[in-house]
């Protein structure tokens, strides 16, 4: 008779202790991550209007990257698109509902795929790779995989 109660009692500790990331923890990667390609996106916006070369780690092609035709839309410089897009993705953290989330997973999904698009620009048609720019790639693909993970969660 002792033998179900102890299935009882260890089912409700099991169900008390989750496996699973948090909430909040998510929303802490995604602000982190944001600020960070604020920072990036920044500096290359701050850079193309200062006519500045954006300091590139090796090779000089950022400002291959830069100088392209591919540096801008439809008049607009895509790091500025790229400044914009970080403070939505951050700004959605703070709206703890199913529209908060629905808006980073949307801005966020929509940067990475403009972001692999400019990539294969760059490796395919500029012949030139900005380390600033596979940076804000990668931070668009993680920040892309935890929008998702959060739009998923039950609950914010």
């Amino acid at each position: 008779m002792s033998e179900p109660i102890a299935s009882v009692a260890s089912a409700e500790v099991e169900e008390k202790e989750p496996n699973k990331m948090s909430n909040q923890a998510v929303r802490i990667a995604i602000a982190s991550l944001a600020i960070i390609g604020v920072g990036l996106a920044g500096y290359l916006t701050y850079s193309f209007f200062a006519d500045e070369t954006a300091f590139c780690f090796a090779s000089g092609g950022c400002e291959t990257v830069q100088d392209s035709d591919y540096a801008k839309l439809a008049g607009v410089p895509v790091a500025l698109l790229g400044l914009m897009t970080y403070v939505l993705i951050l700004g959605s953290v703070f709206f703890r509902n199913d529209l908060g989330r629905l808006a980073g997973a949307t801005f966020s999904l929509i940067g990475f795929g403009f972001s692999a698009y400019l990539t294969y620009r760059e490796i395919f048609t500029i012949e030139a790779i900005c380390q600033l720019c596979v940076a804000s790639a990668v931070l668009l693909s993680l920040l892309a995989v935890f929008t998702v993970i959060r739009l998923v969660m039950e609950t914010d």
